[in-house]
């Protein structure tokens, strides 16, 4: 089993995401980009990672990416809504009208 400390999540522009591969398998975060936004529309992490932190450390790589190029964040995803619930330090980042 992978510990979430144990990976590096990197930005895949080209398929829109944030990712990760672990043992267990991929774990993502995608997006859309619609202007000044990224409209989160996905996470993912296999079943056999799940409960150990790896959706919300893909989550933080792409909201941590929004802050640093001026972008804000639309979430369309249900976790992506219930991250930014748990982490209110970071509603600063949602796109004018979102609901969490």
């Amino acid at each position: 089993m992978t510990e979430p400390s144990a990976f590096e999540v990197v930005h895949n522009e080209r398929a829109s995401r944030f990712e990760a591969h672990i043992a267990e398998g991929l774990c993502r975060a995608d997006y859309r980009r619609v202007g000044n936004s990224l409209h989160m529309v996905h996470t993912e992490v296999p079943a056999a990672a799940r409960g150990r932190g790896a959706a919300g450390r893909v989550v933080a790589a792409a909201l941590d990416y929004a802050q640093a190029q001026g972008l804000t964040v639309m979430p369309l995803c249900s976790y992506v809504r219930d991250y930014f619930r748990r982490h209110p330090e970071r509603q600063q980042l949602l796109t004018p009208g979102s609901r969490v």
